[in-house]
């Protein structure tokens, strides 16, 4: 095949050159990116803090696990819809207006802290709405911001801005989580509410000095219905890429065992809300260390293969985390599965971002956090359900043990999977 192409399962392999800070070279994605971060944070602070308050009000596992169902059930619910419009409207403007609904929870749980006799009065239920209305913007956001962040790159630095982004988002998610239980423990929810508020207002400053203009592609979509529809028959029809999201949505779905922490903190490892913070933060930790060096490096040689083994060894980390009695093994264990869930997302994010047209991103997008991003609230919601039938440990084991069936399935039933090389020289072979 001339210009150096050669054919592999169906695409067209096309060589591009490897430079590691391509993509932070492009000023509009800089902004993308430290808003990403700032925001990063904020949330990770609140959700510190929130599900310590949660547990500390209810000393109830299910409590927990009802925070993942009460943002999983309007994220679910207007995901498709939230990615048509993406794909419809001004993605840069859905953004804003999703930031600026998340900067208002953040004031609401201050609020909460702020007002005497408050929490006493009203227990949990006051958080779950506000988690509820934090997963309705997030819905939005989601598909308008990845679609808007693969607008502000050419497509051959996809692969290098998957990873940067990737490594912007664990690192604060190492600071979020460490700082907002110090902040707590050390301090007050209120501090760390003010933190989190002012984070998150930063977060939609930056996403404001973004400068974008929409493409015409964003035009003709056709009928509602058809657009829904797209999204889900594009993915469909990509095995490969079905079978990516389809094992990030079990591993995480059977083998999450964040929704817990706090029980393992307060219980199993007597660490209390400053242990907290840091065993949150273990698997960023190892997620940066391992998304640095993935930006460093060439793309992977065989993608699908090292795929299986990474969502394997995530699984395997879950499993050891469940039974481990120790504060610095089961801290090792969550930063090495890090490491493994973030070779994971490098490989399923930049073949969503290779493989889909970029009139459909948007619609792609919310197929892809329909499948991801909602798998870990539900994840945490079945993780509390069993905790709540099976005790804590029992559940966390089991979990691990059943998402290393997953990876042994999907392999087994997916050979394109097992075959695939680079994915950064992949296009659809119809578009080439």
């Amino acid at each position: 095949m001339a210009g150096g192409a050669r054919r592999m399962s169906g695409y067209i392999s096309v060589a591009v050159a490897h430079d590691p800070y391509a993509a932070l070279r492009v000023k509009n994605y800089r902004w993308f990116i430290v808003s990403l971060w700032t925001m990063t944070i904020s949330s990770q602070i609140q959700a510190v803090v929130v599900a310590w308050q949660i547990y500390d009000i209810t000393r109830d596992p299910l409590s927990l696990g009802l925070m993942g169902l009460a943002e999983a059930l309007p994220f679910i619910g207007a995901s498709l819809y939230a990615g048509h419009v993406a794909d419809r409207s001004n993605r840069r403007i859905v953004s804003l207006a999703a930031l600026s609904v998340l900067v208002g929870c953040s004031l609401a749980f201050l609020i909460f802290n702020l007002v005497p006799g408050f929490l006493a009065a009203h227990g949990a239920w006051p958080f779950y709405a506000v988690i509820f209305a934090s997963g309705l913007a997030r819905s939005f956001l989601q598909p308008a911001r990845q679609a808007l962040g693969a607008e502000l790159i050419e497509r051959s630095l996809y692969a290098n801005a998957v990873a940067w982004r990737s490594s912007t988002w664990q690192s604060a998610a190492v600071i979020g989580p460490a700082v907002g239980g110090l902040i707590y423990g050390f301090s007050s929810a209120r501090v760390a509410y003010v933190a989190d508020a002012i984070l998150m207002a930063v977060a939609l400053t930056m996403f404001l000095s973004i400068d974008y203009k929409p493409r015409a592609i964003l035009a003709e979509l056709g009928s509602i219905g058809d657009s829904l529809q797209s999204g889900l028959r594009f993915v469909f029809g990509e095995s490969v890429l079905l079978a990516a999201l389809t094992l990030d949505l079990f591993s995480v779905l059977l083998g999450g065992a964040e929704a817990l922490l706090p029980v393992f903190a307060d219980q199993i490892l007597h660490v209390g809300p400053q242990g907290l913070g840091i065993l949150r933060a273990a698997p960023a930790v190892g997620a940066v260390v391992a998304s640095v060096y993935l930006a460093h490096r060439p793309p992977f040689r065989h993608a699908g293969r090292t795929l299986l083994y990474a969502v394997g060894a995530f699984a395997l980390c879950i499993i050891g985390f469940g039974i481990s009695r120790s504060f610095l093994v089961s801290l090792l264990l969550l930063a090495v599965s890090g490491m493994a869930d973030n070779v994971s997302v490098l490989i399923r994010s930049t073949l969503l971002q290779m493989l889909t047209p970029a009139h459909l991103y948007g619609r792609v997008s919310s197929v892809n956090s329909i499948f991801v991003g909602s798998s870990n609230e539900i994840g945490a919601f079945e993780s509390g359900v069993a905790a709540k039938l099976l005790g804590t440990v029992l559940s966390v084991v089991l979990g691990g043990m059943a998402s290393l069936g997953v990876v042994a399935a999907i392999g087994w039933k997916v050979p394109r999977l097992r075959r695939l090389g680079r994915i950064d020289e992949l296009v659809p072979e119809k578009a080439a």
